[in-house]
């Protein structure tokens, strides 16, 4: 049987997936691709082996997953695809209301922290379509876009103050912010064990591949981006794909701080498979 590998469906991951879903990197993956928050409902219902996902989903059930080691997606500052888009400056945004990216979970997540720790605001929330929404004549007050969505509007004449999530996570901790990490079910790894070791080792393989040919996805990714080659270039080396010692703390910091803001429960001890 084939390993039910998740893929989220942006231009960040290309790296990674792209020498396995051209077999540069031979594997038995079946390969589901989605947003984060899709995801994550699927690997919550057991319908994923292994996947790229949320970092808050990790926090929200440790006791389903294992982390995968040496891999994940983050920065170390500026992230450029997870943006506030508003049309006032940050400190005036409190009372006002963001819409907040459907797609997202560990973003929003993000955002409250740095209201409540960084900027002292608050704002009210709705879920919604940003592009969508925009194309409709809607003008929210801020949007938080994520992905290639906030590529794509990070220009917009209307919203002139832009605040980079990546870049704010680093001016409150000096520590780089892990959006994503890939998990597999505990379940599949207990009757499974040898399976899943292979594919977590193909998928490392396959970010080393990526990360040194980085280049080349560069110019790949900018062929279906509104991006000029220099910009996706510029966007990829801003990008953390290492799960080291600097990520893993800023990812466990980040856990701590969902506690204390009462996002989650409890603050989850990193478990890798063994």
């Amino acid at each position: 049987m084939p390993v039910r590998l998740g893929k989220i469906g942006y231009l960040n991951v290309l790296p990674i997936y792209h020498p396995l879903e051209s077999g540069i990197i031979e594997n038995n993956f079946s390969i589901v691709s989605g947003p984060p928050s899709e995801l994550n409902r699927l690997m919550d219902s057991g319908k994923l082996d292994i996947s790229a996902a949320s970092s808050i989903e990790y926090a929200r059930h440790p006791e389903k997953y294992y982390l995968v080691p040496n891999i994940a997606i983050g920065s170390c500052g500026p992230v450029q695809s997870v943006l506030l888009l508003s049309k006032f400056p940050i400190r005036e945004l409190s009372g006002k209301t963001i819409l907040v990216s459907s797609q997202t979970h560990t973003s929003a997540a993000l955002l409250q922290i740095l209201q409540a720790e960084l900027w002292e605001i608050e704002t009210d929330f709705i879920s919604g379509d940003a592009t969508a929404i925009l194309e409709n004549g809607d003008r929210p007050d801020a949007i938080l876009a994520i992905g290639d969505e906030a590529l794509n509007l990070r220009h917009h004449p209307e919203y002139t103050y832009r605040i980079d999530l990546g870049e704010a996570w680093r001016d409150l901790t000096g520590l780089p912010f892990i959006f994503g990490v890939w998990l597999i079910q505990r379940d599949t790894w207990e009757t499974d064990q040898k399976k899943l070791e292979n594919a977590a080792r193909k998928l490392i393989k396959a970010k080393n591949w990526g990360i040194e040919n980085m280049p080349g996805m560069c110019t790949m990714a900018a062929e279906s981006s509104c991006l000029t080659g220099p910009e996706m270039c510029s966007y990829f080396d801003g990008l953390v794909y290492e799960l080291g010692p600097k990520e893993i703390k800023g990812l466990e910091l980040f856990y701590h701080h969902l506690k204390e803001n009462g996002i989650t429960e409890a603050i989850p001890t990193l478990q890798f498979i063994p």
